[in-house]
């Protein structure tokens, strides 16, 4: 069959937004195992274990298995209710004050054009659905987490939506969906989305880390430079 070319011309198209050092300045995960340590909820050697995993997530090597095997084990046992509730409270806190007003600026102005917004991210799912409904996103996609009679099991579930496993969880997400679009952006600060910034048709790299930069610089992807201005959203 063939498409009316006014109708592909009028489709939306759909914008794929990083979250953590993208939208936020920030990573939302640290940020949060930094938040239970400081309700008691876990120890602090557990943030010192975090922010060392940290580091291999830096340099696009990290064991996502084995980070999140860790950095849940502080939810086992723990009702959904009572840590969506935490959740909240954790957004108020930590993570509006740490947006970036150019990233809430972009959104809307994909919105404006009548464009899809998605969150991809591989923080866990928890974190990333609340936030992107704060942002106004029209969908998320985190990693997922295994519940057991609305109890949190310690286990995810799912392919990961980290590096080529985002990549593959995007085109399940688009053959579930029924719109058509006619393109696609995206937008990542980090080397771990370069298999996103691959796939996808309008490429921008959000204050790139040093490895992502210069994969930008050398395929001509537009860099971006956002500023953080504590004061949104407050």
């Amino acid at each position: 069959m063939v498409i009316d070319s006014t109708v592909k011309k009028h489709r939306p198209y759909l914008a794929i937004f990083d979250l953590d050092d993208t939208l936020i300045a920030a990573d939302s995960a640290s940020l949060w195992t930094a938040f239970l340590v400081e309700q008691g909820i876990a120890l602090p050697a557990l943030q010192a274990e975090e922010e060392e995993m940290m580091l291999a997530y830096a340099k696009g090597d990290m064991d996502m298995h084995s980070y999140m095997r860790a950095t849940l084990a502080p939810l086992i046992g723990k009702d959904r209710t009572a840590i969506e509730e935490l959740v909240n409270e954790f957004i108020e806190q930590k993570i509006k004050p740490a947006l970036y007003q150019d990233g809430l600026a972009r959104i809307e102005w994909h919105k404006k054009r009548g464009d899809s917004v998605i969150i991809a991210s591989a923080t866990s799912e928890h974190l990333v659905k609340p936030i992107a409904n704060m942002l106004g996103a029209d969908d998320a996609i985190a990693i997922e987490l295994e519940t057991l009679n609305n109890i949190y099991t310690g286990n995810t579930k799912g392919v990961l939506s980290y590096q080529q496993g985002k990549v593959t969880r995007m085109k399940t997400w688009l053959a579930s969906n029924d719109a058509q679009y006619k393109g696609c952006y995206g937008y990542s600060d980090s080397i771990n989305d370069l298999p996103l910034l691959n796939a996808v048709d309008k490429p921008f790299a959000v204050n790139p880390d040093p490895t992502l930069a210069m994969h930008a610089q050398m395929k001509d992807w537009t860099i971006m430079e956002w500023r953080h201005d504590n004061n949104i959203l407050r």
